[in-house]
């Protein structure tokens, strides 16, 4: 096990630095001049724009200023954001919290819905329920999720004034005010999670049910449901644990548009705000963190494996 784990954390090196070096060449391709989103354009002289960069090193070749960032990068300095003058790593630590939040809030949402849905639609398949869970899924992966959470804002915002169309409360500060402020982002984010959670947990233990083992199982005289719970869901979850971290990357990118539509100050909101201005280390920071995450995720994934099935032995 740790001769995996320590290849793995190697092939995540090698991912990050891959990542680093694409984000980076893309990133200095955006057009516009980020020396004059530095200075701004309110007045700013020819000399003014050369001289900062030059100052910034903007006008030297690209692989050396490559090599400069990933050399500051792994000494911890992640820069200075050229729009706010703000240290990145401050941004991140502020906004992280509203961004984890989130994340684990749709996690949770998409979780409670497919979970039980799909049980149950795999032990009664011609059930209303069936039914049920089928217009839900279809739903869930054909509307856009910008288009969901605009449909909430109207309904449960301004028809119906349940909950803030924007805006976000620190946990610390109220923590059913930051959880009532997320509802509808969470939902809206993690629809189309649950929908595909669901249909894959349904198929997962329609084909299990009929192993041998559950069939032994029920002669025994056990309960239905402490069969399906016990033999079948856990053997049933390794295909939905590797689906749910395939769309774990899916799930990040599209806290970028949930968090624009219900205008929260999150990292999604940075990425978006160091795009527009042309913000460098922003995006080039940002970029790292997030592909860091979804590496770290499919780590543990891999490695939960092991606990769901005992025959899966890692070497």
């Amino acid at each position: 096990m740790s001769a995996y784990i320590i290849r793995r954390l190697i092939q995540t090196g090698v991912t990050l630095f891959v990542v680093s070096v694409i984000v980076f060449i893309v990133t200095m391709q955006l057009p516009g001049d980020p020396a004059l989103a530095y200075v701004g354009s309110e007045g700013a002289s020819d000399e003014l724009i050369a001289h900062y960069r030059q100052k910034l090193g903007f006008d030297q070749p690209v692989h050396v200023q490559y090599f400069r960032w990933l050399k500051t990068f792994i000494q911890g300095d992640l820069g200075k954001s050229l729009r706010t003058r703000v240290q990145v790593s401050t941004l991140l630590v502020q906004r992280f919290p509203l961004t984890l939040q989130l994340l684990v809030m749709a996690l949770i949402f998409a979780l409670l819905l497919a979970i039980p849905i799909g049980v149950v639609s795999a032990m009664k398949p011609n059930s209303w329920i069936n039914t049920i869970g089928t217009v839900i899924a279809v739903s869930g992966v054909s509307i856009p999720q910008f288009l969901l959470g605009m449909i909430l804002i109207l309904l449960f915002s301004l028809k119906l004034g349940w909950l803030p169309s924007s805006g976000y409360t620190h946990p610390f500060d109220s923590f059913y005010l930051s959880v009532k402020s997320l509802i509808m982002p969470s939902i809206a984010l993690g629809s189309m999670l649950a929908a595909e959670l669901m249909r894959q947990l349904r198929s997962a233990l329609l084909e299990v049910i009929g192993e041998d083992y559950i069939n032994t199982a029920r002669s025994k005289g056990l309960r239905e449901m402490k069969v399906i719970f016990k033999h079948a869901f856990r053997n049933a979850l390794i295909p939905v644990v590797t689906l749910l971290t395939m769309r774990i990357g899916r799930l990040i990118g599209g806290i970028v548009v949930i968090e624009k539509v219900f205008s929260l100050p999150g990292i999604g909101m940075l990425m978006l705000n160091g795009v527009t201005f042309q913000d460098y280390p922003v995006i080039q920071t940002g970029m790292i963190v997030i592909a860091l995450s979804v590496t770290m995720m499919n780590l543990i994934a891999d490695l939960s494996y092991a606990f769901l099935d005992p025959r899966i032995k890692y070497s």
